[in-house]
């Protein structure tokens, strides 16, 4: 067996260097052809946006209350903070809108109690978060009880009509999905048979159509005497619409398990339930993290389609301020801020299931 005689030849040092520095140099900078096109693309990306942050930053408007405080060149964002209030709160009622604080602060204080790795009882908050919130946040933004003044779901809107539809559209449609998901692989010909009709119904017609038949064609099915919500009617159709989409997400995880997962699970005497829900359904949930978030993302953008049944959503609101006779011509301003509050919602909701996604990989 050869014995190697000669000296390994020295190599560079590893880079030590930590911060922006070293993130640059490492990703940026990293080698001569990287350093000139990473130039290039900053050039080119400093002439594209200047315009913009000249626009909407530096010769912009922020202060005022009427379009006459609008004389710069650049965005009125006047239209914004005047009309703030509306675009958060939509028609509720002035005096009543502290029951929507409680409800949006209280839904960011679950959501960050549950992302935040070190607190602790996350079961027992995340038991409340599915079971007594939405019964709290339900008497406190409907009232009529408790000596609460009652608020028709017809005066909901703006941001906090949104969060509402997407927050009832994300936790129902899981579960559901799951559950779909589950029965299409049955090995029950019926329970397969019902699964299957129901996601290929869902997934076969568009959103717009499924409002429209739970707005109009539905109260024509059902008994004069029976009055169904128009907001209910639109969170129910869009829990089922989205479900659909949601259990061939899911069931692309449950196909990529190894059927030998199972079978050990049935050599240990685990019943079906116990073998989905502590062996296989772990394990393929966190294969399609990526796939049900990006489900949710789609179904938050999708929330704006209730404007088609007469309820005013984020972007309905600033489209019918837009209609003021006070705030003509200034529809970009009032776009981009849609624009900006949709983005920072589904990009949290991007970085979060990437921090997920982190925590959880294991391996295989």
């Amino acid at each position: 067996m050869a014995t190697r005689t000669e000296m390994i030849e020295a190599r560079r040092p590893p880079d030590m260097r930590r911060g922006a520095v070293g993130w640059l140099r490492a990703n940026l900078f990293n080698g001569p052809l990287n350093s000139m096109l990473s130039l290039v693309a900053i050039v080119l990306l400093t002439m594209a946006l200047w315009p913009l942050a000249q626009w909407a930053l530096i010769d912009a408007d922020w202060l005022g209350s009427t379009r006459e405080a609008c004389t710069g060149e650049g965005a009125c964002w006047v239209f914004i903070s005047a009309r703030f209030e509306t675009i958060i709160y939509g028609f509720y009622p002035d005096a009543e809108r502290w029951r929507v604080d409680i409800v949006l602060a209280l839904m960011a204080l679950l959501i960050a109690w549950l992302a935040i790795p070190r607190l602790p009882a996350k079961r027992w908050v995340g038991l409340f978060a599915l079971v007594g919130f939405p019964v709290l946040a339900f008497v406190l933004l409907l009232g009529g009880h408790f000596g609460l003044e009652a608020v028709p779901t017809r005066e909901w809107g703006g941001l906090m009509l949104t969060l509402t539809v997407a927050t009832v559209g994300i936790v129902g449609s899981l579960p559901i999905g799951v559950v779909l998901a589950l029965g299409r692989r049955s090995q029950m010909p019926l329970v397969r048979s019902l699964c299957v009709v129901f996601i290929e119904f869902w997934r076969g017609v568009p959103l717009i159509t499924v409002l429209f038949m739970a707005s109009v064609m539905l109260p024509l099915f059902v008994p004069t005497e029976v009055e169904f919500d128009k907001l209910l009617r639109a969170l129910i159709g869009i829990m089922f619409f989205w479900s659909a989409y949601m259990a061939e997400v899911v069931r692309g995880g449950l196909q990529a398990i190894p059927s030998g997962q199972e079978e050990a699970a049935k050599a240990l005497g685990m019943g079906y339930w116990r073998r989905m829900g502590l062996i296989v359904l772990p394990q393929a949930l966190k294969l399609v993290i990526p796939g049900i978030v990006n489900t949710f993302i789609a179904l938050f953008k999708d929330t704006s389609l209730v404007l088609i049944i007469g309820l005013f959503d984020l972007l309905a609101i600033i489209r019918a301020g837009l209609t003021d006779s006070n705030w003509l011509g200034f529809a970009t301003e009032g776009y981009v801020f849609a624009a900006l509050m949709f983005w920072v919602f589904c990009f949290s909701m991007s970085r979060y299931s990437q921090y997920i996604e982190r925590r959880l990989h294991t391996g295989h």
